[in-house]
This record gives structure tokens, sequence and C-alpha cells, in this order.
């Protein structure tokens, strides 16, 4: 027994000594790793983000105008007047407008201009403390069209000391419709009579 014993404690020892061969070779290459991290770190530009080049218009291309677009879109077929303007709301703006001022009753919760959403949060008329309504609209495109706008509205009723969800009619969303693509028309004769 006393052999195996030995071999077994050298076969041991042998074995811290190579964890500990491992352990200072993982240090030794970690540190030799981060010590040349200075020339790896890259420092834009002033003008990067500046830069008008046809190269940085076709970013993300591969071979040139007719190449394959891999990320984002491909902005060289896009429409110049769908724009009107560079910058701005991903939506209709005289949409945009009209759907702020005619949900401007209740009060806002959140705005995305470019997702083309408004939510509302919840609103008690003054008459009814113990039913209130919730909107989320929905403009659905760039141009102003009859079809360009969606509101959904919630509705709740205080039983007891819980709000419960009752249905609304489909015509109070189609009449909240109506007035946005109403003051939306108004909106766009005011901006065409500005312009004149």
């Amino acid at each position: 027994m006393q052999p195996r014993q030995g071999a077994l404690g050298a076969g041991m020892a042998g074995m811290a000594r190579m964890r500990t061969i491992m352990v200072l070779g993982l240090a030794v290459t970690l540190g030799a790793g981060c010590s040349s991290l200075g020339d790896n770190v890259r420092v834009p530009g002033q003008d990067e983000y500046r830069d008008d080049s046809r190269r940085a218009q076709v970013r993300g291309r591969i071979g040139g105008s007719d190449g394959i677009v891999l990320l984002g879109t491909d902005r060289s077929r896009q429409n110049p007047q769908a724009d009107s303007g560079g910058v701005g709301i991903g939506v209709n703006a005289f949409l945009w407008r009209a759907t702020l001022d005619t949900l401007s009753f209740m009060p806002l919760s959140s705005a995305d201009p470019f997702g083309g959403v408004v939510i509302t949060d919840w609103y008690s008329p003054p008459g009814t403390p113990t039913e209130r309504f919730r909107a989320t609209a929905y403009i659905l495109g760039r141009q102003l069209r009859s079809d360009g706008v969606r509101v959904v509205l919630f509705r709740q009723e205080l039983r007891g000391n819980t709000w419960l969800d009752v249905p609304v009619a489909q015509s109070t969303a189609t009449e909240l419709e109506d007035q946005v693509l109403s003051r939306a028309r108004e909106l766009r004769s005011q901006s065409t009579t500005a312009a004149r």
C-alpha cells in the first residue's frame, strides 16, 4: 500500500504544478493581450459624421449602386417628394398634428412621431367619475388619406373598488378618426393658404 500512496501523492503534486502553470500561462496571455490595447482604440475624427462622400451615401452595400443592401434601406430608390424636407417625422405631419389636437382633452402618455403612435392615459369625463377612457392612435403612413389613421378606444367602469373593462361602441372610435381626418384637412388647407 505504501507505493500506491506515494504514487498518488506524486500524481496530485504533478496536477497542482500543472494547474499552477496553466493559471500563470493564462495570466501572461491576458496581460499580453491587454498591453497592446492602446493600439486598438479607435478615436473618431472631427468630421466623421458629416461625410458627404459617395461612399458614405451607399453604406451597407456590396459592389456599388446595383449591389445588395445589407443593413438599412436603399436610399437611392426612395421618392424624394415623400421625404418633404429630409429629417422630420416618419408619418404625415398633418395627421400627426391633427391627432394630437383631437386627443388633447385626454392626458398624453406617450407619443412616437417616427412610429406614428399616440397613447393617452386614462381620462374620466367630469360628469362621470366612475367611467374612464384611454385611446391609442396609429398613423399608418406618410400620405393624407381617409384610411391613414386608426383609433382604438378602451373603456373601464368602476364597480366596487376595481376598474372593469367594458366594450366600446365601434362608432365612437370611428367618430374620433373622422375628427382627426377633418382636422388634418383643415391644417393642410391652412398650410396651402399660408404658402400663397
